[in-house]
């Protein structure tokens, strides 16, 4: 990669944190993962502005993570500068009526406790997904029937120009596990959640309720990134994998859970190679025994 000292100064000038081969396995959930070239941190939106223009004019290699829950990094790294939101781009959500707004990069978990605190429901569904608002929002994240597709009103986004936009719901695309920012090389700065007046006893009843129903179903005492199939057209990848016979297949440290199929964990040391290699073998499998072609549902930063 080219000479990264402009970079560096630039983001000295903005206020950026700066630092170059930083191991990325410590911002995945899966804890896997080399270096990257270099990590800068956001702290507002002109900040933003500045060195995604720097880095797009220089074509520089970037990407934007939020918290790395449904991330995967070669073993290698990635030769590219790895983007994070902080500062106000991660602040607790404002209040404007029954909408809630914040940064991309604010943790899904302190937005869905916002909404608790002032009495709004919408979101339980989303509690407990170990993301970033960013990271929920590309994706399209959903659970227990609930998708962030059904809160959303509003992103803003800088294009690939570094021009702001705000887009409305109707502008993103959203469908299962999908919405334009996938297809984009946008960068989600902010969103805003239109949600509906609610009994919090109710609210935190539910939460409680759909927390409790991870713990007992998912192997969250494992490092993972989640779901690792996306659900196909026919049946459901857990129950898929399950009657093939893969729970506790084993490549290294990576292995299908023993306690949910539909999870790939790290029992370890696992590596990228090794997680790859399950999840290659369990395709290769269901697609041999069900006809049904199985697609991974962690994006992996690639250069």
């Amino acid at each position: 990669m080219q000479d990264l000292r402009t970079l560096a100064a630039l983001c000295k000038d903005c206020g950026a944190a700066f630092a170059a081969d930083v191991p990325l396995a410590q911002y995945t959930t899966f804890r896997i993962g080399g270096p990257c070239a270099a990590m800068v941190e956001l702290p507002d939106t002109e900040a933003a502005q500045k060195i995604i223009g720097y880095l797009s004019q220089e074509g520089i290699p970037h990407r934007l993570i939020g918290k790395g829950s449904n991330l995967l990094v070669p073993d290698e790294g990635y030769n590219g500068v790895v983007l994070r939101l902080t500062g106000s781009l991660a602040d607790a959500p404002r209040m404007e009526g029954e909408k809630l707004i914040c940064g991309a990069g604010t943790p899904l978990k302190t937005l869905c406790l916002s909404a608790l605190r002032a009495s709004l429901t919408g979101l339980e569904f989303a509690y407990g997904i170990p993301g970033s608002v960013g990271g929920a929002v590309f994706m399209n994240a959903g659970a227990y029937d609930g998708e962030i597709s059904g809160v959303v009103t509003a992103v803003t986004c800088l294009d690939e120009t570094g021009t702001l936009r705000t887009l409305p719901k109707e502008a993103l695309g959203f469908r299962y596990r999908y919405s334009i920012f996938m297809d984009r090389p946008w960068h989600i700065l902010s969103a805003e959640f239109q949600l509906r007046a609610g009994d919090p006893e109710a609210i935190q009843s539910r939460m409680r309720e759909l927390l409790h129903r991870r713990q007992e179903k998912q192997p969250l005492e494992c490092p993972s990134a989640g779901s690792t199939f996306k659900r196909p057209k026919v049946g459901y990848a857990s129950a898929l994998i399950d009657e093939c016979g893969l729970k506790g297949y084993r490549v290294g440290d990576a292995q299908v859970s023993t306690k949910h199929a539909g999870f790939v964990v790290n029992r370890g040391c696992a590596t990228f190679a090794d997680v790859m290699a399950v999840c290659r073998h369990v395709q290769n499998t269901v697609m041999a025994q069900k006809g049904i072609k199985l697609e991974m549902e962690p994006e992996i930063l690639n250069a």
